[in-house]
């Protein structure tokens, strides 16, 4: 009976008391901190916000790029000096219309041709005291095309009509050289020399020296020969003077004349003897010894 009893006086004793509360949430010290910490989110949001704002407005980024760089429909166009710190790779570099394009740098400037296996198949380095060009060939042409200059393991070949070197000591080809002309500027002296060596002009149909309005002029320390192997050597010329030809002496009868004959010796040397009523070569054969 007591038992039975039990339960129904503490369900009294809950009811007569009232319905119990239950508080859910954060109190105190972890209120505290949960607040300072939103506080702390919120100034560094704001401080992130002004910092981008800012890095914005240095750089000064807009819808079409950023400061001296501009994004347009064919790439990118850059404004003003710029500065390339690694390497730079482009399909194509060209300035604005009608603005000259500069390359700068202070030690050189390096173009590299690539192929597929980024093997360097051209070069162009500009130093500070050389321009070097790596390369199978090299050519340089008109705006029309037309070739000018061109150099490869085999030859350098000059396209333009007239070539002109100003070097006051002239231009020195250590081998042979083959043009079909050799001329100079109108009243200049065109002179052809070999200091130490002998100087050779050859051609299949022959060689023709023409000076049509000055002096020919041919000067050697020991021999100059005139060879003719099938032909003749033929002189031209209304006077024809050889002023330092070897004398025989005069005959001890007649007196001093001014007129000689021509002799030649068997070895073909020329000397003047003093003319006579008759031959008087045969008189200074002495001076063919």
């Amino acid at each position: 009976m007591p038992q039975e009893q039990y339960p129904h006086h503490r369900s009294a004793m809950a009811s007569a008391e009232g319905p119990q509360v239950y508080k859910v949430g954060i109190y105190g010290w972890r209120k505290r901190c949960l607040y300072f910490f939103v506080l702390l989110l919120m100034i560094l949001i704001l401080v992130n916000l002004a910092m981008t704002i800012w890095i914005l407005k240095v750089m000064n980024f807009t819808i079409d790029g950023m400061g001296n760089l501009r994004i347009t429909e064919k790439g990118l166009r850059l404004e003003g000096d710029s500065e390339f710190l690694q390497p730079l790779y482009a399909k194509e570099i060209q300035s604005r219309p009608g603005n000259a394009l500069y390359f700068k740098s202070a030690r050189n400037v390096t173009v590299n041709i690539l192929n597929d296996q980024t093997k360097v198949l051209t070069q162009l380095i500009t130093g500070p005291k050389s321009v070097e060009a790596y390369g199978k060939k090299f050519e340089v042409k008109t705006v029309s095309g037309k070739l000018l200059f061109s150099a490869d393991d085999n030859e350098v070949v000059v396209g333009a009509e007239r070539l002109r070197v100003l070097g006051a000591e002239g231009t020195v080809f250590p081998k042979s050289i083959e043009t079909p002309n050799v001329r100079a500027d109108p009243f200049k002296e065109l002179r052809l020399e070999s200091p130490t060596r002998s100087l050779v002009m050859e051609a299949p149909k022959g060689v023709e020296i023409n000076a049509e309005a000055g002096n020919l002029e041919a000067t050697c320390r020991t021999e100059l020969r005139l060879e003719s192997k099938d032909g003749e050597i033929k002189l031209d010329a209304a006077k024809i003077k050889l002023p330092r030809l070897p004398r025989g002496s005069h005959a001890p009868s007649g007196a001093r004349h001014k007129v000689f004959e021509v002799c030649v010796c068997a070895n073909g040397r020329l000397f003047l003897s003093q003319a006579g009523t008759g031959s008087t070569c045969h008189i200074h054969t002495g001076v063919c010894l």
